[in-house]
This record gives C-alpha cells, sequence and structure tokens, in this order.
C-alpha cells in the first residue's frame, strides 16, 4: 500500500503568542488512517492538543521528535511550525483550543498525559450538542487537568557533523550494535568528544539517546502488529526479557502492556 503526503496551511495569529481568543475550546478534527501518512510542515493560529485513539504518529518540531499514542499526547502550541507522520490503522485527534493566558508548561512543545480523565473531556468537547456554557467549562477543566509527561518520547536530532554518521546509522538500523567506543575508533576521536557533543546537543548520553531511537522505533513496530521477539531483535537487543527492561525504563510501559493499550 502506498503512503500518502498532506500540506495543511501554514497559519499564524500574529505571533505564536497571540493565538486566536475564543472563550472555549474549539472541537477539534479526527480522522483513521488508512495508509502511512505524512503531513508536512505546517502551523495553526489556535493551540492543538494531538493524541490517538489508537495506534502511533509522529510529531517533528526543528530538531525534535515526538511520539503521539494512545496515553501520551503533545501539547502543541499556536503559530509553531510541526510536521507529522501516522502509520496506517491510526486513529488520530487534534484538538483545538483558543484560550489566551497559557500556563508556562504550555508555552512550548511538551508531552501530556492522556488520562482517563482528559480522555473523557476531550470526548465532550466532540459532542456537538453541548451548549456554549458547557463547552466553556469543559474546555476550562481540559487546561486544568493537562499534565506533562515525565516519560516523553522524544528524540533530539543532533546536527553537527561530528555525530551526523551515528545519527544516520542508529536511525536508519536501531539494531545497529556499534557502541560508544566503536564509534570513537570509526570517527577518529575520544569516546569523551562524543560524550561532550551528545550532552550539549541533545541533553543526554549516547546511550540514553540510542535507547531512545529504539523505543521510538519499537512503538511504530508495535503500532503495526509485530510480535514482541521480532520487535527486541530489529531494535537491537538479544533477548524479550531485555528489550522489556530498556522499554519500561524509556515508557514506563512493558510492551505487552503498551499494545494493551
Amino acid at each position: 500500500m502506498t503512503g500518502e503526503t498532506r500540506t495543511p496551511p501554514a497559519s499564524a495569529a500574529g505571533t505564536a503568542r497571540m493565538p486566536v481568543e475564543t472563550p472555549f475550546a474549539i472541537a477539534g478534527w479526527s480522522g483513521a488512517i488508512s495508509r502511512d501518512t505524512v503531513w508536512n510542515e505546517h502551523s495553526h493560529p489556535f493551540h492543538e492538543l494531538l493524541w490517538n485513539e489508537r495506534g502511533v504518529s509522529t510529531a517533528v518540531v526543528g530538531r525534535r521528535v515526538w511520539t503521539v499514542t494512545p496515553v501520551l499526547g503533545l501539547w502543541m502550541p499556536a503559530g509553531t511550525p510541526h510536521s507529522g507522520s501516522a502509520i496506517a490503522g491510526t486513529r488520530c485527534h487534534a484538538d483545538y483550543l483558543g484560550f489566551g493566558g497559557m500556563p508556562s508548561i504550555l508555552q512550548a512543545p511538551v508531552a501530556v498525559e492522556i488520562t482517563p480523565l482528559l480522555r473523557l473531556l476531550l470526548e465532550r468537547l466532540a459532542d456537538t450538542g453541548l451548549s456554549a456554557g458547557s463547552r466553556a467549562v469543559t474546555g476550562a477543566m481540559v487546561l486544568d487537568v493537562l499534565t506533562p509527561s515525565a516519560r516523553e518520547l522524544l528524540v533530539h536530532l543532533p546536527v553537527s557533523d561530528l555525530l551526523r554518521p551515528i545519527v544516520d546509522a542508529v536511525r536508519s538500523d536501531p539494531g545497529d550494535q556499534r557502541t560508544l567506543v566503536d564509534w570513537a575508533s570509526r570517527l577518529a576521536v575520544s569516546d569523551r568528544t562524543i560524550t561532550r557533543a551528545f550532552n550539549a546537543e541533545t541533553g543526554t548520553s549516547f546511550g540514553r539517546w540510542v535507547a531512545a531511537v529504539r523505543a521510538q522505533h519499537a512503538i511504530e513496530l508495535l503500532g503495526r502488529g509485530r510480535g514482541i521477539e521480532v520487535v527486541a531483535e530489529e531494535v537491537g537487543y538479544r533477548s524479550a526479557s531485555a528489550f522489556s527492561a530498556a522499554f519500561r525504563r524509556t515508557t514506563g510501559l512493558t510492551p505487552g502492556a503498551f499494545r494493551a493499550r
């Protein structure tokens, strides 16, 4: 099945700090993705909450790549240029909000927990028969319960010439077994040089960065229905148990629990 590319408009309400003002949340868009789909870079004049009823998608802002799932959404402030993708079988949701005076935690893109309560509130906003007063109250409650996730599935992509070979290799093959020492020898630098570069460009270590790339790839494969042992091997773990332990450290869930959700 061939993929699909969409190009939404790039909209801005003056600046990202001056979104369209509305007295309530705007019931957003939802859609079932029948084939792998890519959205080219675009922006909205209002704030956006991305989440999935099922399946896996990604959102990209600059050099940051987030994974969006049924339990982990992404808050996107108004006017923020972003692109994205979703695998076939995903049901995506994008709820638009025009509130001003955002809390400081919502002034930049941030992963948020899609809790049962938040999901119920968002589903209530989708009710076209909801009165204006109820919609305003429900929308305010949505903002009140939005909680940044402590385990966001985020990968920062380094841009330096030094790290680009590592980034290209690991993202094209997350099962790449080369260690920090191997890469230092390959690039003719010290392992401490690579460590410093990763910390400076991504805020994390080489090992944790590789684990995050593997987790994102594993989530996509699990979303496509691959078996846990197959996924473990493809993303570079010697056993399903080792993969499960690493996956849980990164996501807070076992692969089986993630699939169940």
